[in-house]
């Protein structure tokens, strides 16, 4: 029902459905490349680079602001990377409205509904007790966005993170620019813009937030990463990146004598 009334270019096109007994079909338009999930973490390819990872974290928050912007909200309930299907140019398409849901209307904050989605992505406050708003979607973009950053799963099992989920592990370092080389993703070879970077982990910071009375809008979202838009990927050698890092922090010391 939500596909066949809305257009927008980061929602994917419903071309038509089919049904034989028990057996449902929804038919998509092509998507060259497949889900996020699929690219950002399949093995032995090359690393997406910085610069199509960003283009994908603004259409995706395009698509969502979009939703919540409609004349009735939309709360799309299950925004995750399997989710974001991408074309031959990297172009976002959000698919699979199964557990969307029209969103609070006047004075009210949420709307009150089982509690459903995949495991990672839900904002804890749906978790614990149902309530479900725009922001609650914002929670879940924030997840997707740290994984565009760290290029690991939002469940990683890696001995580091001793089997916290990756939000637990992450979220204190991404406000930390001395610790923005642990978490970003290696496989990038510090082959991107270190102020650019350090802005999007702080809007990862923002949107994980654990009250979300203090999570941007997506509208928000999308003006904080439409000038980011425009950083070439830079690359910075490790032992060069941690050496700015001091520099920057003994700048900070001397500053605040």
């Amino acid at each position: 029902m939500f596909l066949g009334q809305l257009r927008h270019p980061h929602l994917v096109k419903l071309i038509g459905y089919c049904y034989e007994d028990e057996n449902r079909l929804l038919v998509y338009e092509y998507m060259t490349r497949g889900s996020l999930e699929n690219q950002l973490f399949r093995r032995y390819s090359a690393a997406m680079p910085w610069s199509t990872r960003m283009r994908i974290a603004l259409g995706a928050a395009k698509g969502l602001a979009f939703l919540h912007g409609a004349d009735k909200p939309i709360i799309y309930r299950d925004f995750k990377a399997s989710n974001i299907l991408l074309d031959s140019d990297f172009t976002v398409k959000l698919s699979d409205f199964g557990l969307a849901k029209e969103g609070p209307e006047g004075e009210d904050t949420h709307v009150t509904t089982r509690i459903m989605g995949t495991h990672g992505y839900a904002a804890p406050e749906y978790m614990m007790t149902g309530h479900l708003s725009t922001k609650s979607d914002v929670y879940s973009y924030g997840v997707v966005l740290l994984e565009l950053v760290t290029g690991k799963r939002v469940v990683d099992k890696l001995e580091s993170n001793k089997g916290r989920s990756l939000v637990e592990w992450a979220r204190p370092m991404l406000r930390d620019q001395s610790k923005l080389q642990r978490i970003i993703d290696h496989r990038l070879e510090g082959q991107f813009p270190t102020k650019g970077a350090m802005k999007v982990a702080m809007l990862a910071y923002k949107c994980l937030s654990h009250h979300p009375h203090t999570r941007p809008t997506m509208t928000d979202v999308v003006n904080i990463l439409e000038p980011l838009q425009d950083f070439d990927d830079i690359f910075i050698a490790p032992s060069v990146y941690v050496a700015l890092c001091e520099n920057d922090n003994k700048d900070k010391r001397l500053k605040h004598r």
